[in-house]
Parts: structure tokens; C-alpha cells; sequence
């Protein structure tokens, strides 16, 4: 038994270290030959684990192997563009002006409702509002809709709106953030006043406080909806 614990920890670890090595890539944003990789290490990653007869250096050898060819497949893949394209195919634009392209779509073995149903991901449900549809090579298609259905945006209208940054998170399930206290130039003092405009009395009870550069705060006390206090003044 504790033979079969020690293989799984260390090819748990070893496909860890791979995946990390390869990107954080959702498997929707994987190019063919990067998902290929994925199910082939987790079929070699099962046999040292399941087939205690099979030595465990049997399983870490091939996925290393994996390892090293993926990263100079990705290597040359930047280096040429000749060879990116035939191993991850190329973007094609699948409705232009004219309409849908039919050639396209037979190409890439997709039908008019797998197009439609791409479409009505990316927020369009009607064709005539589509000015180009480009299926990219991870299979995901991103729309240009036509001048008239574009959405209006504050320099349409003139509008001169201050940049938001990323909230800065201060308290997260009940544990001060201390590095991102210097980052946002507060400290606990500004915690505990708007613990106590939010009628918390432990900062173990919050379960996320953030703090944007717009002086707009966040707190949700846990098992309870959150507040917001706008326009707050930023010192220590």
C-alpha cells in the first residue's frame, strides 16, 4: 500500500511540474498539438500508478520526453511561422461581407448551427449585425460586428472618464494582506474604520475586503452579502 501512495505522489508531482512547464492554459485556449500532449501524459501518467510491475522511472521517462518535445515544437513553432501553421493551423475567416464563406466552413468540418452557436458565445445572434467571424486555431471565434452594431464607448461619446486600476485586495477569508496594504498606501487602521462601518467586529469574520484607485471599497462579511462605500479618502 504505501509502495502504491509513493508512486502516486511522485508521477502526481512529475505531471504537476509538467503542466506548469506548459503554460496556464485553460483546455479551451490549447493549440491541437498542446491537447494531444495533455491526453498522452495523462494515459502514461496511469500505468506506473495502476501496474505496480511496471517500474515508476518506465512512467517518468516518456513524460519527460513529452516534455522536451513540446518545448522545441514551441520553440521552432515562434521561430517559424511555416511551421506554427502546420502544426497548429492558421485563423480563417469564416463570415466576411458577402456573408457566410461555405468553402471555410467544409475545410474546417464545422456546420452553419456550430457557426451560429460560436457566434451566439461571442454576443451576436444575428448575422447581419457580423462584419467578420474568424475562427482562431484554438477552435474559439471572435467576432467584428459592423459599424452600426458596434457598442458605444465614452469616446464616442466625448466622455472623459478617469482609468480604474485592479482592486486591491486587503482581506481575503479573514487574513490581513500586508504586502497589498503598502501597494494601496493604507493600513490596518483603514481596515478596522470600515469593518466598523460594515458592522463586523473581527476581521476573521470578513471574507474579502478590496480597495480600488476610484476610493471605491468592497467588504463581505462571511455567509453574508457584501457593502460598498464609494469616494473614499485614501490616507494613512
Amino acid at each position: 500500500m504505501l509502495t502504491i501512495i509513493i508512486r502516486a505522489l511522485v508521477i502526481y508531482i512529475l505531471v504537476l511540474f509538467v503542466f506548469r512547464l506548459m503554460g496556464k492554459r485553460q483546455i479551451g485556449q490549447m493549440q491541437p498539438f498542446e491537447l494531444v500532449l495533455t491526453l498522452i501524459i495523462a494515459d502514461l501518467a496511469t500505468i506506473p500508478m495502476a501496474e505496480l510491475s511496471v517500474p515508476v522511472l518506465h512512467g517518468i521517462v516518456p513524460l519527460l520526453t513529452l516534455v522536451v518535445a513540446h518545448y522545441f515544437l514551441t520553440l521552432i513553432s515562434k521561430s517559424s511561422v511555416k511551421f506554427g501553421y502546420f502544426i497548429s493551423g492558421k485563423p480563417v475567416i469564416v463570415i466576411n461581407p458577402d456573408g457566410i464563406d461555405e468553402k471555410a466552413l467544409h475545410s474546417l468540418n464545422i456546420t452553419i448551427d456550430d457557426l451560429f452557436e460560436a457566434i451566439r458565445g461571442a454576443g451576436y445572434f444575428n448575422l447581419e449585425e457580423v462584419q467578420y467571424a474568424i475562427m482562431e486555431t484554438n477552435g474559439t471565434v471572435n467576432v467584428l460586428p459592423k459599424a452600426d452594431f458596434s457598442p458605444v464607448v465614452n469616446k464616442d461619446l466625448k466622455l472623459k472618464i478617469e482609468e480604474t486600476s485592479i482592486p486591491v485586495t486587503l482581506v481575503s477569508e479573514g487574513t490581513v494582506m500586508k504586502d497589498n496594504l503598502n501597494l494601496a498606501g493604507v493600513d490596518e487602521n483603514f481596515i478596522k474604520k470600515f469593518m466598523q462601518k460594515a458592522g463586523i467586529d473581527k476581521i476573521s469574520k470578513i471574507l474579502v475586503l478590496t480597495l480600488n484607485n476610484a476610493g471605491t471599497v468592497y467588504i463581505q462579511e462571511k455567509n453574508k452579502p457584501f457593502k460598498t462605500f464609494e469616494n473614499v479618502e485614501i490616507a494613512t
